[in-house]
């Protein structure tokens, strides 16, 4: 095996670091060599690298480039996530990416109860494992058949073109369906594995179900966890009956109180995908060796909020992100960096901040200064994500 290039990883349970500067792989690279979570080093959406101004060639490259710098010797992923549309597959597939994530959202609501579909699933009778016998009403089939009938055909056709262009290189497929107002049932997520086994999509690895609970970006979990055990204990179980493919938790960093419960619940059927938290710390990095300059981000992130906050479901506020302090040193790092209001004002805000020509330049050159301490506190960051997801 070339592992100075990405894998398929298949149904090892794995862990997205995702790196919107193309620096943090050193200190992902610490973090993962410590625990048997199979890794993903490059893992970037079409929505971010628009954002950075970044190619699927740059993220592959700044990946590739590390770990070969790193002697690093085992296998390791690279995901082209969030894709909605087949130029999207060609592009990443193009740079060398071989894990797809679809995401069909664009479709979601826009599905209709088929006489095709009523003959499929009712009357009928599914056993699933642990779960028990389960069924379809009328009801309930029209319900996940308009959520998500629309999204699945979708992914059907995505899946087709992935396989198409992939020619006889390996690949594998995740499917995201987490980008919905309300959580996924059980019936819900059986019907969607069901149907992804009807569509023929192909080399389906992982699923994103939306769960119950807030999974906002860059915070802890928000919800009743024995509900959410529960429900993710009936989402393991289909998709063992299904797939067996893994259970992908999506804005799935610093969600710290529900790890030990995701870890102990989905075992190897996991996948868990973070992004912008990466970019935190390099930020906590600046902060710490360049507080004028970190300032100087702060403001302007707090006037971009009200704009930038818009493609993302969080709670923070305007009026929060205004009752802010202004940054003065150290005392106020725990504020912007650790804190729910801070922590999203900046998570937020990061294409504004990496695609203004006087900010991404100087974040870069700190970064390459303080290598050292960049790697640290990734290093720090994703050994408490992991440690935790090993607990349970």
């Amino acid at each position: 095996m070339n592992t100075a290039l990405p894998v398929p990883l298949g149904l090892k349970k794995s862990f997205g670091f995702g790196d919107r500067l193309g620096l943090a792989t050193p200190g992902h690279f610490a973090a993962a060599r410590k625990f048997d979570f199979a890794p993903i080093f490059a893992q970037q959406s079409i929505r971010e690298m628009e954002r950075t101004r970044r190619k699927p060639e740059d993220v592959i490259q700044a990946a590739t480039e590390a770990l070969r710098e790193l002697g690093a010797n085992s296998a390791w992923g690279a995901d082209a996530d969030h894709l909605k549309l087949p130029e999207h597959v060609d592009r990443t597939a193009a740079a060398g990416f071989c894990f797809f994530t679809i995401d069909p959202s664009a479709h979601v609501g826009k599905g209709a109860l088929t006489p095709e579909l009523e003959a499929l699933y009712l009357g009928r009778k599914f056993e699933v494992p642990m779960l028990g016998m389960l069924q379809f009403d009328r009801a309930t089939l029209q319900g996940a058949a308009v959520k998500y009938g629309g999204s699945l055909e979708h992914v059907g056709v995505m899946g087709c073109h992935i396989a198409k262009v992939m020619d006889s290189r390996p690949f594998e497929i995740e499917v995201s369906v987490d980008e919905t107002d309300e959580p996924t049932s059980a019936l819900e997520h059986l019907f969607i594995g069901l149907e992804l086994r009807r569509h023929k999509v192909p080399n389906v690895v992982s699923v994103a179900p939306r769960f119950i609970g807030d999974f906002e970006k860059g915070i802890d979990y928000k919800g009743d966890l024995k509900k959410f055990e529960a429900s993710l204990r009936d989402h393991v179980a289909i998709a063992k009956h299904c797939g067996p493919y893994k259970i992908s938790v999506h804005s799935g960093s610093d969600k710290f109180a529900a790890y030990p419960i995701v870890g102990r619940v989905c075992g190897e059927l996991l996948h868990v995908k973070t992004a912008g938290t990466s970019y935190l710390e390099a930020l906590r990095v600046v902060a710490r060796t360049d507080p004028k300059f970190f300032a100087e981000i702060i403001e302007f992130c707090r006037g971009r909020f009200a704009t930038d906050r818009r493609s993302y479901h969080i709670s923070t506020t305007e009026a929060q992100v205004n009752a802010l302090p202004k940054y003065s040193g150290s005392k106020e790092e725990a504020v912007f960096l650790d804190e729910i209001p801070g922590r999203q004002l900046l998570h937020v805000t990061f294409g504004s901040v990496l695609t203004d020509a006087s900010f991404k330049p100087r974040i870069m050159e700190a970064l390459h200064k303080h290598a050292s301490l960049h790697e640290e506190v990734l290093d720090r960051h994703f050994t408490k994500h992991l440690s935790l997801l090993t607990k349970g």
